[in-house]
């Protein structure tokens, strides 16, 4: 962990890193946007990233199934943000600043998504969890759930964090 002698982050400097690093995966990068993806948690437990179904986002227009690449992204987005959160917690002591400097060398080296089930639903849900976190690379695993509670698709993915 990488404390430098320094005191853990305040919860007011912690609020700025998290409404940065919301910020950025709500309005800076532009296609999660316009694919109406939000953070509904930034928890310990790992980020929840939420979206609407939309007839924008059909990718079967017989049934109404959902986007197998809206899936991917959203999956994608989902694992970064783990590895973004766990970056955050590994460096406490480094202003909101310093963080999103982290944050901006993060980029996806491998991902892999299993569609279970047909996107069917109102609302979708992605979550992920780190499952190790390196020096230059975190590793994720990720799954998608519809708002009845059905796992669409799961995912792992490698990125680049340094």
């Amino acid at each position: 962990m990488s404390t430098h002698g320094s005191s853990p982050r305040s919860a007011q400097e912690q609020a700025r890193v998290d409404e940065a690093l919301r910020d950025l995966c709500e309005d800076k990068i532009t296609f999660n946007k316009t694919l109406g993806l939000q953070l509904e948690s930034l928890g310990p437990e790992g980020p929840i990233v939420r979206f609407d179904m939309r007839p924008e986002l059909v990718g079967h227009y017989l049934y109404g199934r959902l986007h197998g690449g809206v899936i991917s992204a959203t999956l994608d987005l989902a694992g970064g943000l783990a590895c973004m959160l766990a970056q955050s917690r590994k460096h406490q002591n480094e202003t909101a600043e310093q963080i999103l400097q982290r944050f901006a060398k993060l980029g996806t080296i491998d991902l892999r998504i299993d569609y279970l089930r047909p996107g069917i639903g109102k609302r979708f849900y992605a979550s992920a969890l780190v499952t190790r976190l390196g020096g230059r690379i975190g590793s994720t695993q990720m799954r998608l759930e519809s708002d009845a509670g059905t796992i669409i698709a799961t995912g792992a993915a490698s990125y680049v964090i340094s």
